[in-house]
């Protein structure tokens, strides 16, 4: 999977398990700097499990929005 595609998987299946705009996501993750981390950290992260991913962004959005 391409570092776009991936981004892309984290972006839409986040806004689907938040019950949210894609848009809104994508804008969460480039404010909060999870979109730079998705890239910078692909090789660790590209191969994790869905459930982990959601589980991992609510808590870097979480702490980034304090």
């Amino acid at each position: 999977m391409s570092e776009l595609s991936f981004k892309t998987y984290c972006i839409e299946n986040y806004a689907e398990y938040k019950n949210d705009s894609s848009s809104k996501i994508f804008n969460q993750f480039e404010k909060s700097r999870l979109l730079r981390h998705l890239e910078t950290d692909y090789e660790d992260l590209h191969g994790m499990g869905k459930e982990f991913l959601m589980n991992y962004f609510d808590k870097w959005l979480g702490e980034n929005n304090k």
